[in-house]
């Protein structure tokens, strides 16, 4: 059983949640279901779950007069041994976009106070998922101020590592050497850089990794990857517009394409010959709204507020799960990254979207800056308590002028630089070693 922080998340939400439900969006496969449901047996004494895909018909239950009173008379016609129990009862509504009506439902159950509402699903968010109930959620309302949201990802490089048996205290430990900036032994170092580039091979899809632990198999691990990738190009070819479908599938396979680059911008024409944001802009969002994919911008200039200076025709694209990019790219390329054989740009794009994923869990919103065509990039900067970040990420080792340039600002306090190499400090760059991406 995987241990996942958003547990934590969770009964964070039911310690300080009042008349509010919560809404957990993210891509399929992730684990969603399973760590709601083991959250719900573990902190409720009554329980009941409900999946809008498995059993349609109870979406029955939310037809006609949605009061709090009226739901929980169907509830028990339907659950016979479903009691609430006030203030400590929790409903999970899973796959919710097949019941707009249910999602609706959320304000008056919140208001009413006597059960939790927890709702999950795929695509949620999505303004054009051409479905068969596209209709109901444009005639829907959703329950602005008594929803909170919440995006759960695939596991980073903990949750990994809490997987393949590494205990708290040795992670502590590596934090400790992190806030100390203290080199690590090379042994451990060595070790450790092994076992990012089993992530890299890997990723954090939950099916993944458990595939790998029970057979310690790149090979059964990979199988599992082909059969997710064709998932989301079945889900691609059922949910998206009509118009989009094909365009859509072009910009998620052109993924390895565009990261193995020199210069990882997307590039439309990349895609397809005369390729342009009026083309294919609307496949870019149906992408990274259905959590396939990041989105990175570029800046007008590396200053805070961040988002005030993107430049929304500029940017990035990135998986939204490393082992799936790599996957992507075969079996031979996994092979590479593991034994550290792969050179050139695809093994710096690979390592980049790994950082940009790590980033993205721990709640940055990552932006990079490319002030001219291929010249002076750095690869990310984040907001911190301390100022603005940049963030450079070498495959190997290697020095950047225009890194080094933007740590010479006074209003930059340090940046990171993340290398094969060990812990180190000069002057505001601070090298780290890739793994170290999980404390930023």
């Amino acid at each position: 059983m995987l241990k996942r922080k958003f547990y934590d998340t969770l009964l964070h939400w039911k310690e300080s949640h009042r008349q509010e439900g919560l809404l957990v969006k993210g891509a399929r496969q992730i684990g969603k279901t399973f760590i709601i449901d083991r959250f719900a047996r573990d902190n409720y004494a009554s329980y009941l779950y409900i999946n809008f895909i498995d059993t349609p018909e109870y979406r029955e239950i939310f037809s006609g007069s949605i009061k709090a009173d009226d739901i929980f008379r169907k509830l028990s016609s339907s659950f016979f041994d479903f009691q609430i129990v006030p203030g400590n009862t929790v409903i999970f509504l899973d796959e919710i976009q097949n019941c707009p009506r249910a999602r609706t439902a959320i304000k008056p159950l919140a208001i009413d106070g006597r059960v939790d509402v927890i709702c999950s699903g795929s695509l949620l968010g999505l303004t054009f998922l051409n479905d068969e109930f596209r209709q109901e959620r444009q005639q829907e309302s959703v329950p602005v101020g008594y929803e909170r949201q919440m995006t759960m990802h695939s596991l980073d490089f903990e949750e990994y590592l809490w997987a393949v048996g590494f205990r708290a205290e040795l992670i502590d430990n590596l934090r400790e050497a992190f806030q100390k900036l203290t080199p690590l032994e090379r042994v451990i170092h060595d070790r450790m850089e092994g076992l990012f580039r089993d992530y890299l091979a890997v990723g954090g899809m939950p099916e993944v990794v458990n595939s790998f632990l029970a057979e310690n198999s790149f090979s059964s691990a990979y199988k599992v990857q082909e059969k997710i990738i064709h998932s989301n190009l079945d889900d691609i070819a059922k949910y998206a517009p009509t118009t989009e479908k094909p365009k859509i599938r072009s910009c998620y396979l052109s993924l390895p394409r565009h990261l193995a680059r020199e210069n990882t911008k997307f590039k439309y024409s990349d895609v397809a010959p005369g390729g342009s944001s009026r083309k294919f802009g609307n496949s870019i969002d149906w992408l990274c709204e259905s959590s396939l994919a990041y989105r990175c911008f570029n800046l007008e200039q590396p200053t805070l507020p961040l988002n005030v200076y993107h430049k929304f025709d500029c940017y990035k694209l990135y998986a939204s799960d490393i082992g799936t990019l790599t996957g992507m790219m075969g079996f031979d390329a996994k092979r590479a990254i593991v034994n550290d054989t792969l050179e050139k740009f695809a093994k710096c794009g690979i390592y980049e979207n790994a950082i940009m994923c790590q980033l993205v869990r721990n709640g940055h919103h990552p932006a990079y800056f490319m002030p001219r065509a291929n010249i002076a990039e750095i690869d990310f900067f984040i907001e911190s308590n301390d100022g603005i970040v940049p963030i450079e990420v070498k495959a190997k080792r290697g020095s950047s002028t225009s890194f080094d340039a933007q740590l010479e600002r006074p209003e930059v306090p340090y940046g990171y630089k993340f290398t094969a190499g060990n812990i180190g400090k000069v002057g505001k760059k601070i090298t780290l070693p890739h793994y170290m991406s999980m404390f930023i």
